[in-house]
């Protein structure tokens, strides 16, 4: 139990590390940092479920250390979830939808929603010009998406 809680300590003193670094990068920690994640995600501990996790971690790699390469990501997935908040509300409430038609148009409208939100742009206003009601035209949101990223 001694090593789970090594690892465990190892873990969370790795990602205290890289928040220090995500405020204020240092441009020749990267190395480091791939190495020190090497040692760690590489460990073998004996207990099945932490040894497959670590080795799910080590895959993703590259995804997890992306921050190094642009401090602007996020090291958590709030925002991920809290998108996802609102369907699951939504499905629990009407008791899920009854065709994958009904799914499809669920889903689409709930993202065009999110996604007009995150712009900073009325859903209400955005679907009025597509369905050609009188008011102001609005780009496609995938060229808004580009232009604010």
């Amino acid at each position: 139990m001694r090593l789970v809680e090594t690892v465990r300590d190892l873990v969370w003193q790795f990602y205290r590390a890289l928040k220090n670094v995500k405020r204020k990068p240092p441009p020749a920690l990267t190395a480091a940092f791939h190495r020190r994640f090497d040692r760690i995600f590489s460990l073998s501990t004996g207990y099945d479920e932490l040894d497959k996790l670590l080795a799910r971690l080590f895959r993703r790699k590259d995804e997890l250390l992306k921050v190094l390469e642009r401090p602007g990501t996020p090291l958590h997935t709030n925002a991920s979830e809290n998108d996802l908040r609102s369907f699951v509300t939504k499905r629990k409430i009407s008791g899920g939808t009854m065709s994958r038609d009904g799914r499809v148009a669920r889903d689409t409208m709930l993202g065009l929603m999110k996604t007009c939100r995150k712009l900073g742009l009325s859903f209400w206003h955005y679907l009025g010009d597509r369905l050609g009601v009188d008011g102001q035209a609005i780009p496609p949101l995938a060229t808004l998406v580009a232009t604010k990223a």
